[in-house]
């Protein structure tokens, strides 16, 4: 089965720094098969037969740390959840003119609808949230940079750590998922 895993919070200046090479050597020592990996921000995809799921995040997690020193969360969908997230996108239109300024947030659980209201409630610039199985959707019409919804924030009002891709990012994932 291939997957799809994002690694939460690498490569940020100096804050958690990791080699892809390094990354894709870990995957190939645990036993999976065609690692790839994807820009510099801990985005990798691999077949794996075994443990899935949150099992497979666990692993990643405490093998990244042991061999690596490597202390982050890993979130990580098969091939067919990604095809989910890319479909489940609720702004077809948003991601089509400009799919730099819509984020994919992928957490571990099903979010809440209550708290995807609340984040989209608290919001009080242009942003727009939605939300679809572990994803949250958001699109930031004057760009992320200069937002007030940071990662944080979503973190704190969906209750949990996650780790945001951009539009691109997501279908080029999707592409080398298919490959």
């Amino acid at each position: 089965m291939v997957h799809v895993a994002l690694l939460r919070a690498v490569n940020l200046g100096v804050y958690n720094k990791v080699a892809m090479s390094d990354l894709r050597d870990l995957l190939d020592r645990l036993g999976f098969e065609e690692p790839r990996s994807l820009l510099q921000s801990g985005n990798l995809v691999f077949r794996a037969a075994g443990p899935a799921g949150a099992s497979l995040e666990r692993l990643l997690e405490a093998e990244a740390e042991k061999r690596l020193r490597l202390r982050t969360e890993f979130f990580v969908r098969s091939a067919k959840e990604w095809k989910g997230v890319v479909a489940g996108n609720p702004f077809t239109e948003e991601a089509a003119r400009d799919p730099g300024h819509l984020l994919v947030m992928f957490f571990r659980n099903q979010l809440r609808a209550d708290a995807v209201n609340a984040l989209q409630a608290a919001i009080t610039g242009p942003e727009r949230v939605g939300a679809e199985g572990k994803q949250a959707y958001i699109v930031y019409p004057d760009g992320i940079g200069r937002s007030r919804v940071t990662n944080a924030f979503i973190e704190r009002k969906l209750g949990g750590p996650g780790t945001g891709r951009n539009w691109n990012t997501v279908l080029k994932l999707g592409a080398l998922a298919e490959e």
